[in-house]
């Protein structure tokens, strides 16, 4: 295809004013006037010609090194390749149109070569939407980048090219995120007022009345609860965002990940704290609890089991709060890796949520794919469980569904594990427990675990946790009776000459109120620590 350069100036003839074109005399010297380049591009699809042209240059330098410029961009097609050649003539008068610089000769073979639109400029949000719907791997962690892509990162910075993403435009993001968690607390805490108010106003009398109506008119104009976005979940975030611009710098499309070198707050996992008496009044006065992360003592776990022990899924529970399994693991739980008479059983599958949906899945790590010994008592609730789904079984008859699972609905369908967690809530509260989740049971057999002997290791197996630190950092938290122990036993290392004045104080009851409600719990005593011979023989 053809292609020149050539020079002309803009002068006019005085008389006329018309262009002199070449005619004008001073272009014989080089310093007048500015060169141009042409070149003939590929036809369009209705045979019509086209060409790039650009003027303006300096010298014939610079002309001519466009002109190589856009000659090598249209040698990137292959010989035969009608389509790519016919995307990048696009591209060029595209390009020339817009006064444009010349495409990179690299970035755009790699363009070329992924199948990538040339004429477009890909935008961040484009390239994570590419990203995403060819990503493979779990379906919680794909719906989570999902959500964190949808949620965060394309409303924030879809717009923006993704060759031009820059770690300045990563920080002004996580900066709005975290002003926006102000408004959001500021928001939740108005309308908690507002809620607050309407509860005082009495129901009865004409002006009451017209108050709650117009108090409810204004709650139904205030944002709804929202969440923060904490620390932890703006390293998901990030993490999503680095992920896929590694994929982009595989692909060659950018050669720096700003993701990589943006400065976020640690998202510190938080620490389980064991419900003690002084814990539970100033939950009770402020409504706020110490930690996100609550263990009940021994005395309050028995007493829940207690309660539940004639529900359907006690067997459930019981399983959870001794020997540690996540709320999915238990409800995925089958028969058929279960035995009863060795006192064993295999965690190989779990239940995820997806949204409303549930799947089957393997355990979330590969240490969580593990066999997990069972004490007497909790062989014991799973033999009476099966013997009751046994029953089930005949008196659904034909319309039992078979799933082998351990745990399921009154007609053997498989439980959706948030309905679990559900009634688990229904029955602490019916006996006026302090609050913890279905996993701080979780944690409350690490616990457990700890307090009765057993080492981090044994407790890591235990959890099916893929790192140590996690056990010891996050599930495991120390009794008051056990610290109590330690500290006693500390004391007396030290020998003394003149032993101090022996006091014994007035010690509250550890369970509150609670002992004068309900009656000691029979599991109370399988889950408390051995007394030191001193505390025996007092």
């Amino acid at each position: 295809m053809k292609g020149s350069t050539h020079r002309r100036c803009y002068c006019r003839d005085p008389h006329t004013g018309k262009p002199l074109g070449k005619k004008c005399p001073k272009l014989s010297s080089r310093k007048h006037g500015s060169y141009s380049i042409r070149q003939e591009l590929p036809p369009r699809e209705d045979g019509t010609r086209r060409s790039f042209s650009r003027a303006g240059y300096d010298s014939l330098k610079a002309a001519q090194a466009d002109l190589d410029h856009v000659r090598a961009l249209l040698g990137l097609a292959e010989a035969g390749d009608a389509e790519g050649l016919a995307q990048i003539a696009e591209l060029l008068e595209k390009v020339a149109v817009e006064k444009a610089p010349l495409p990179d000769i690299e970035a755009t073979r790699r363009r070329l070569s992924h199948g990538l639109d040339l004429t477009s400029r890909l935008t961040v949000g484009e390239w994570l939407d590419t990203w995403l719907a060819g990503k493979k791997g779990r379906q919680s962690a794909i719906s989570r980048d999902e959500s964190n892509i949808r949620v965060h990162l394309k409303p924030r910075i879809g717009q923006l090219r993704l060759d031009r993403l820059r770690v300045t435009h990563l920080s002004e993001m996580f900066e709005a995120i975290a002003e926006a968690n102000v408004e959001i607390a500021e928001g939740n805490a108005e309308r908690r007022k507002a809620f607050e108010n309407l509860a005082q106003i009495p129901w009865k009398g004409q002006e009451h009345r017209a108050r709650r109506k117009a108090m409810k008119a204004a709650i139904e104009e205030m944002e709804p609860y929202r969440r923060i976005v904490g620390p932890a979940t703006r390293q998901r975030v990030r993490s999503t965002l680095r992920a896929a611009l590694n994929a982009a710098i595989a692909q060659q499309l950018i050669t720096f990940n700003p993701a990589a070198h943006v400065d976020l707050e640690a998202g510190k996992r938080p620490k389980a704290l064991v419900w003690t008496e002084e814990r539970i009044l100033h939950w009770k006065r402020t409504g706020e609890k110490p930690s996100p992360v609550m263990v009940w003592t021994p005395e309050y776990t028995g007493l829940f089991l207690d309660h539940a022990a004639e529900d359907r899924l006690y067997a459930l529970f019981h399983l959870i709060a001794f020997r540690g399994l996540r709320r999915g693991e238990a409800c995925g739980q089958k028969w058929t890796d279960t035995n009863l008479d060795a006192g064993l059983i295999t965690v190989a599958k779990q239940l995820v949520v997806d949204g409303w949906e549930v799947y089957e899945d393997d355990p979330k790590t590969d240490a969580g794919a593990r066999t997990i010994a069972l004490d007497s008592d909790t062989v014991q609730a799973l033999k009476r469980h099966r013997a009751q789904q046994d029953k089930d079984r005949t008196e659904w008859g034909s319309a039992w569904v078979e799933t082998g699972r351990v745990f399921t609905k009154e007609n053997g369908e498989t439980l959706h594990p948030a309905n679990v967690t559900r009634r688990f809530i229904e029955l602490y509260e019916e006996i006026d427990l302090p609050p913890v989740r279905l996993h701080d049971l979780r944690h409350g057999a690490a616990t457990l675990a700890h307090a009765a002997g057993a080492d981090l290791k044994d407790i890591q197996e235990m959890l099916g946790h893929s790192s140590i630190t996690i056990t010891a950092d996050t599930y495991t938290s120390l009794l008051p009776e056990a610290d109590l122990a330690i500290a006693e036993a500390a004391a007396r290392l030290v020998p003394r000459a003149r032993k101090a004045e022996e006091s014994v104080p007035d010690h509250a009851d550890p369970s509150g109120d609670m002992r004068e409600i309900n009656s000691p719990s029979a599991h109370a005593p399988l889950t408390q620590t051995a007394p030191d011979e001193t505390s025996e023989a007092e």
